[in-house]
């Protein structure tokens, strides 16, 4: 079976890249110029201190070594996968020629690439089986997938139903220069899983909780029709008082469009603050609406949940807490 390769830029800031483009890419833009097909893992590692004076050598070892394994490692015909984490969704496609160096897209991050022909269906994160979601945890930018994900990616992409259940993963085929460095963003993406794995009332319940703990008060629309207002938010609780902040959450996997965003602003006065969450994430279009809206407008995407959710937990109410029960965990800085 062919390799499958995770290839992903900080954040998944090259997803939309990867897909307009029918590419996967790395940086390492200093380091580029040199890596050649056929050039030696000790080469690279070397040029790599040269760039760099001071870095430490496992830093420069696992740097090196992901920009060896995209130029000499990965094949034509190995299969690859992508991230959005703002998106929670996977991108998967099949490398279908070499690699190129692309002193064009070096500003982009995008200094090595090859061609991808992707898979036209993104793969939810929330469709693949628990063990298959925590192997793609890793930070690097380049690492092998374990088999049993691949298998389990390739089909959901493709449509067709994961017959048999993984048991095991296997050992973890990548090792970082620094055991630590991924536990944060490990965990943040496994927060986030949790957040998402609540019902449409509990997503309500939990971002009206975080707006208390940053000093609002809140009044929750009741199950049913809500006029594009699921809470409002404000000093007072009633909404005299301003800022008066209109919610509207949507729970659900797809991406909301630039409709829905005008929908919501067009019942909105011309003091009201808006605030749209959407787990799913939003269209470029959407983004720009919202940007243009002559209403104040804030979109948090399940990413920008999460995170202000942990910067507010310590005052976040017991039954808010319930929802998404965390605990503090220290490491050396």
């Amino acid at each position: 079976m062919a390799t499958m390769w995770m290839i992903r830029g900080d954040g998944g800031r090259l997803y939309d890249d990867f897909r307009e483009r029918n590419l996967a890419a790395i940086g390492w833009a200093q380091l580029a110029p040199a890596a050649k097909p056929g050039v030696s893992r000790k080469s690279l590692i070397q040029a790599y201190k040269d760039l760099q004076p001071g870095i430490k050598d496992a830093s420069a070892v696992s740097g090196a070594s992901q920009v060896f394994r995209f130029v000499n490692e990965i094949k034509e015909g190995d299969t690859v996968v992508t991230y959005s984490p703002a998106n929670r969704t996977y991108l998967v496609g099949r490398f279908v020629g070499p690699c190129q160096f692309r002193p064009d897209l070096a500003d982009n991050g995008m200094s090595l690439t090859r061609p991808v022909d992707w898979y036209a269906q993104e793969v939810d994160r929330d469709k693949l089986q628990a063990i298959s979601r925590n192997s793609l945890g890793s930070t690097l930018t380049v690492f092998k997938v374990a088999e049993a994900a691949q298998k389990e990616l390739v089909a959901l992409a493709a449509g067709k139903p994961v017959s048999a259940v993984v048991k095991d993963l296997g050992d973890e085929p990548e090792a970082l220069d620094d055991p630590l460095k991924g536990v944060q963003e490990i965990a943040f993406e496994r927060i986030k899983d949790q957040i998402n794995s609540l019902d449409w009332s509990e997503m309500q319940d939990l971002v009206a909780g975080i707006l208390r703990a940053m000093g609002y008060k809140t009044l929750v629309s009741p199950a049913g029709a809500d006029r594009g207002k699921d809470i409002i938010a404000s000093p007072d609780g009633f909404g005299f008082e301003p800022p008066r902040i209109v919610v509207e959450v949507k729970h659900r996997n797809a991406r909301m469009g630039s409709s829905e965003i005008r929908s919501f602003l067009g019942g909105r006065h011309k003091d009201d603050r808006g605030l749209y969450v959407s787990t799913g994430g939003f269209t470029k279009d959407a983004l720009y609406e919202g940007e243009r809206a002559n209403v104040h407008l804030i979109m948090w995407t399940l990413d920008e949940l999460a995170k202000t959710l942990m910067a507010h937990y310590p005052t976040t109410d017991p039954e808010t807490k319930r929802l998404v029960p965390l605990t503090y965990f220290y490491m050396p800085a």
